[in-house]
């Protein structure tokens, strides 16, 4: 539903009478959402770009032009620092909902004062998840946290969603973790657990596959990368 809306919303036309007294971004918000209920929770500020604005809607960033009358779909690069701006945004909207999960909402494997974190989404049926997985040792004894968020990828009410939920419910979720990504049997308990709210950050942030692996500076690395590239990645190889 969201890309058929961001779909029609990169078509549109805004034609929007925008006063000099510094009530644009209100004006360009109400004739938004005239139109697009959807956007009454969308943030607008001015872009690092003269003569565009900063549109965030949920885990997507788009732009209008400051007289109101276009959306841009597209990242915007500084040329001279050769830096994309707004992938740094997403990083930083990607941060912030990681952070609003808790950790007590996550399985966390790794030291209490970490040098770095990853936030991995993961799928206890996937093979390379169970590579990663071999890998957390190694990651953990270079000072890595690893925090993993379930994403079953057949969706909701599948196997995997259902053994997800019986890592979550076990007495001791990294032993019962390990066990699943090894193809174990497990106690398929069920409990009260953040599986479902999980897999749905994971669609809000569109994953295509599993892991992704959140580092701590709003990085997206999409798939297994081996330990020791990894800990390069990260500045802490040997």
């Amino acid at each position: 539903m969201l890309r058929i809306f961001l779909l029609i919303i990169a078509s549109l036309t805004i034609s929007v009478s925008i006063a000099a007294n510094g009530q644009d971004l209100n004006q360009i918000k109400a004739d938004l959402v005239r139109s697009f209920p959807e956007l009454k929770s969308a943030t607008i500020k001015p872009s690092p770009v003269s003569g565009m604005y900063e549109i965030e809607f949920d885990a997507k960033i788009f732009y209008t032009t400051s007289d109101g009358k276009y959306l841009i779909m597209g990242d915007v690069v500084d040329l001279k620092s050769r830096s994309n701006l707004t992938e740094e945004r997403r990083g930083v909207i990607r941060l912030r909902l990681l952070d609003e999960v808790g950790e007590q909402n996550m399985i966390v494997i790794g030291p209490d004062k970490p040098r770095r974190t990853l936030t991995v989404f993961t799928d206890v049926d996937c093979p390379y998840c169970a590579k990663f997985h071999l890998d957390v040792p190694e990651l953990n004894k270079h000072g890595v946290k690893v925090r993993y968020l379930m994403f079953p990828r057949a969706g909701l009410n599948s196997e995997s969603h259902r053994r997800a939920v019986a890592v979550w419910c076990a007495k001791d979720r990294v032993k019962a973790i390990g066990i699943a990504k090894a193809g174990g049997k497990l106690d398929m308990k069920t409990c009260a657990n953040p599986v479902e709210s999980h897999y749905q950050l994971g669609q809000r942030l569109e994953i295509a596959g599993t892991p992704a692996i959140y580092v701590d500076d709003g990085k997206v690395l999409p798939g297994y990368i081996p330990a020791q590239r990894l800990l390069g990645m990260l500045g802490l190889q040997n």
